[in-house]
């Protein structure tokens, strides 16, 4: 007997578990993924700001930036390699015309 009831509890619990799950996904999966995209950007834009003259663009005089490279480095590889492969607006999939 108590073997079943503790199977009943665990049905119970993983019913329980996907419910939760699928109103996760129609109610904030979509606001997590987009408040992630925003902090993806922003952390791009101050990269941009900050060592903006290692891909070209002189934005603030070096002192400033020297005084955040410690900070900074162990995110450059990666911001260079994005902002080398980085699509503009007009670019991504979202806004092709597949029928015309």
């Amino acid at each position: 007997m108590r073997g079943l009831s503790r199977s009943v509890s665990e049905r119970v619990a993983g019913v329980r578990e996907a419910l939760s799950k699928f109103l996760y996904g129609m109610t904030g999966y979509e606001f997590a993924r987009h408040a992630l995209e925003m902090r993806h950007e922003m952390e791009a834009v101050f990269m941009v700001v900050t060592m903006g003259d290692l891909i070209g663009v002189p934005v603030l005089p070096p002192v400033y930036s020297l005084r955040l490279l410690p900070y900074l480095v162990p995110e450059v590889a990666t911001w260079k390699r994005n902002m080398a492969r980085r699509k503009d607006f007009w670019e991504k999939e979202e806004y092709d015309l597949h029928a015309v």
